[in-house]
């Protein structure tokens, strides 16, 4: 497995606990939007201890741009991310992934669920094809909706927030539920992306399956 040695070119909080990092390219790194890679820290006693990360980047970007929730409780990587600074070093790995954008549909995130389709989302806009496409974007609150400005921009109406514990005007409060999902699919073939914890992706397919919709039409990956 090669690895690849890339300096932090900036670090910085975009929400209370997510992080943008912008990393060196690799040369002849590539990967398609929606594609991850494993990383780890280059630091003393961090250098095996990988973690899936997804480019949130555009492929023909000059730099690397990661998107990543932390856990401080979890005393783990990400945590030690959080105190890195611009130069220090990451260890990249091989690059993977399940979703792959495949056509116009609708889009399921929960939480850090949305970083496969940060990517997809810009390299459609790159094209001007965002098209139809929809997302429902699940958050315990508004505080940890991320880019929730540029994903407006690129969405309009169809950019469509659910908060489980906070309830705030102009948001749909509560769970996905299969209610929520019929009001939004309008066609049983269309494409249904879904990105997010184990528990959520597992309920998500059953309300799916409940609705007829295609599993040969589900792209998903937990995290």
């Amino acid at each position: 497995m090669k690895q690849h040695l890339v300096k932090i070119k900036s670090i910085k909080h975009i929400t209370h606990d997510v992080l943008q990092i912008v990393t060196e390219k690799p040369q002849q790194y590539n990967f398609d939007p929606g594609q991850a890679t494993d990383v780890s820290i280059n630091k003393n006693g961090w250098e095996d201890k990988k973690r899936p990360f997804t480019f949130t980047c555009l492929p023909d970007n000059n730099d690397l741009e990661f998107i990543i929730k932390t856990y401080p409780s979890h005393n783990g990587v990400t945590n030690e991310l959080l105190q890195l600074k611009n130069n220090d070093e990451l260890i990249l790995h091989d690059v993977f992934g399940a979703i792959a954008y495949k056509g116009e549909g609708l889009f399921i995130a929960g939480g850090a669920g949305i970083t496969p389709f940060i990517s997809i989302f810009r390299y459609l806009q790159s094209k001007n094809e965002i098209g139809n496409n929809k997302l429902l974007f699940a958050n315990k609150t508004e505080a940890d909706i991320i880019l929730k400005q540029e994903l407006k921009k690129l969405l309009g109406n169809n950019f469509i927030n659910i908060l489980s514990d906070e309830k705030a005007e102009g948001y749909t409060h509560g769970q996905i539920t299969e209610g929520f999902l019929k009001e939004h699919i309008n066609d049983p073939a269309t494409y249904v992306y879904v990105c997010g914890p184990p528990p959520m992706m597992d309920a998500i397919e059953k309300q799916l399956a409940h609705l007829h919709v295609d599993e040969k039409s589900i792209i998903k990956e937990a995290f």
